[in-house]
């Protein structure tokens, strides 16, 4: 089946598929940012590997720019896990269309902003607006896609 759609789809399935790419790619980069940062944290702070099993049992010891490289890095593997499923969904079942890779851009270049926000600056407002905007733009393509499926 998937052989079929590319077949069919060809280079366009690509290019709708591109912003997929993107939001991984940009969830590597975070992944390198957060061990680059948090590494030399923990051997400054001292912090035994071993006791740090656990999450939260020693974030308090971090410096408040390294856990939000590391709170940003988990964020990416939340509300993205939606996006990947109905890209491919759409991708798969015929909603490859115009509107929904533009929406798709769109939610991308809000989630690299959100990371930004919550890794440069201290203003959670600004991180809300990244986050609400983020998740208008997914409740829009869920509902693209609902509708194209069911009605």
């Amino acid at each position: 089946m998937i052989n079929a759609v590319i077949e069919a789809h060809g280079a366009g399935l690509l290019s709708f598929l591109t912003p997929v790419l993107l939001l991984v790619l940009w969830t590597a980069i975070m992944w390198i940012w957060m061990y680059l940062t948090r590494i030399p944290a923990m051997q400054k702070a001292e912090i035994n590997p071993d006791d740090a099993r656990h999450p939260g049992t020693y974030s308090d010891k971090m410096p408040p720019n390294v856990r939000a490289v590391a709170d940003n890095y988990n964020h990416l593997h939340e509300q993205p896990t939606i996006f990947y499923a109905l890209m491919m969904f759409a991708a798969l079942t015929g909603g490859a269309d115009g509107l929904m890779m533009k929406l798709a851009y769109g939610y991308v270049i809000v989630r690299v902003l959100h990371s930004l926000i919550q890794i440069l600056s201290p203003k959670v407002m600004h991180r809300f607006l990244m986050f609400s905007i983020g998740s208008i733009i997914l409740f829009v393509m869920i509902g693209k896609e609902v509708i194209r499926v069911f009605l």
